[in-house]
């Protein structure tokens, strides 16, 4: 018996605001994207500005699942300024809840994929928010698309080692095993 394929999709955004800005972590919704990104097999990366957002909302949906880093407890909530996000929640792969609770506790993109991949990421989400600032949608466009990629190549190397490498907050190389 042959299961049927998963579609999957990656995604990533970036913010015009920050919590500081619009009250507080409770207001995620109001930080507003500037650029999202996101990549399948079937289109590659695509690139979404903000006033596509609410297309970038269909076209998640297309698919059986959506992968994150975060994207539960933040990404989701920005988007749900520009619709209803209850169909992502319940396709929603969120590498960071996955291992927060495998863990039982939380670990940033960075400290995954240093020890992981010997890679870090090109930038955070504070200087893509002055980059929005400046104009420069280019950068957090470059910001994002990496985030992405590093997002794969971690669910990648997960999926085929059955394992990740995290460094803890002593700076020590730690192992969590993992099935993606």
């Amino acid at each position: 018996m042959t299961l049927p394929l998963t579609t999957e999709v990656f995604y990533d955004i970036e913010t015009q605001r920050s919590a500081e800005e619009v009250g507080g972590w409770g207001n995620i919704h109001l930080m507003l994207v500037s650029v999202a990104v996101s990549w399948s097999e079937e289109d590659g990366y695509r690139h979404w500005e903000e006033p596509a957002t609410p297309r970038l909302l269909e076209y998640l949906t297309r698919y059986d699942r959506v992968i994150s880093f975060n994207g539960d407890g933040f990404d989701s909530r920005v988007l749900s300024h520009y619709g209803d996000t209850s169909h992502l929640t319940k396709k929603s792969f969120d590498v960071l809840t996955d291992l927060k609770r495998r863990l039982g506790h939380r670990l940033s993109l960075e400290s995954i994929a240093q020890v992981t991949l010997g890679v870090g990421k090109s930038a955070d989400g504070l200087q893509a928010i002055r980059w929005w600032k400046e104009g420069r949608i280019d950068l957090i466009t470059e910001y994002c698309q990496r985030d992405v990629e590093v997002l794969m190549k971690i669910v990648g190397f997960g999926r085929n080692k059955g394992f990740i490498k995290f460094q803890d907050k002593f700076g020590k190389e730690k192992t969590v095993p993992v099935e993606w």
